[in-house]
């Protein structure tokens, strides 16, 4: 492989995280889930605890405080340890510095895996969810508010990527055992599995 960073992208309910966790354990990768990040800060209390207290109220954090969580943590994984992210970067501060940090580093070019649903897939995942987790904030207008917000930040973070990475773009529409092949089949990992056999 010619990577050792994959940024796993997508609108929510397009099941990225369900892509991500499943090609870091697929690569041997770690898996870097920021919002379980972000919930191990706040167990362990102290100072930065108490700034990523916020999101306890489902606000979206500054990219200071998003930006020393990514410092912090990256600086202990291992050197040649290859990496997934989940959840970041979500705004353009957080992509500059993580594909900055990656290159100053001795990173391979990170490819960047979007995963794309349309508005009203996303919508009609994210109510099923609400409705099978009761899930307080999947309210029709909190999904209504979350997708217009993602949709205006991510648009500078996806043409960044797309000149800063390795950009995928793969329809997640189909079933998650149908995406699943071709997210492995765009990164190459179909055919190096098959030349070792």
């Amino acid at each position: 492989m010619d990577f050792d960073a994959v940024i796993v992208l997508g609108p929510q309910g397009s099941g990225k995280s369900t892509q991500g966790r499943r090609l870091a354990e697929e690569l041997g990768f770690a898996y870097w889930g920021m919002g379980g990040i972000l919930r191990k800060i706040l167990e362990q209390g102290g100072a930065l605890a108490a700034k990523v207290q916020s999101i306890k109220e489902g606000a979206l954090l500054p990219d200071e405080t998003i930006i020393e969580v990514l410092g912090d943590r990256l600086l202990a994984l291992p050197p040649r340890q290859g990496v997934v992210f989940d959840g970041v970067p979500r705004r353009m501060g957080q992509a500059r510095f993580l594909i900055d940090f990656l290159k100053n580093h001795g990173r391979a070019v990170p490819v960047t895996v979007f995963i794309d649903v349309p508005r009203e897939v996303s919508r009609a995942r994210l109510a099923a969810r609400a409705g099978a987790e009761n899930r307080a904030d999947d309210t029709p207008e909190g999904i209504a508010e979350r997708l217009r917000s993602y949709e205006e930040t991510m648009q500078p973070v996806m043409e960044y990527l797309k000149k800063e990475t390795r950009f995928i773009g793969i329809d997640g529409q189909p079933p998650v055992e149908e995406v699943a092949k071709r997210v492995d089949a765009a990164l190459g990992i179909v055919e190096s599995s098959a030349k070792e056999q």
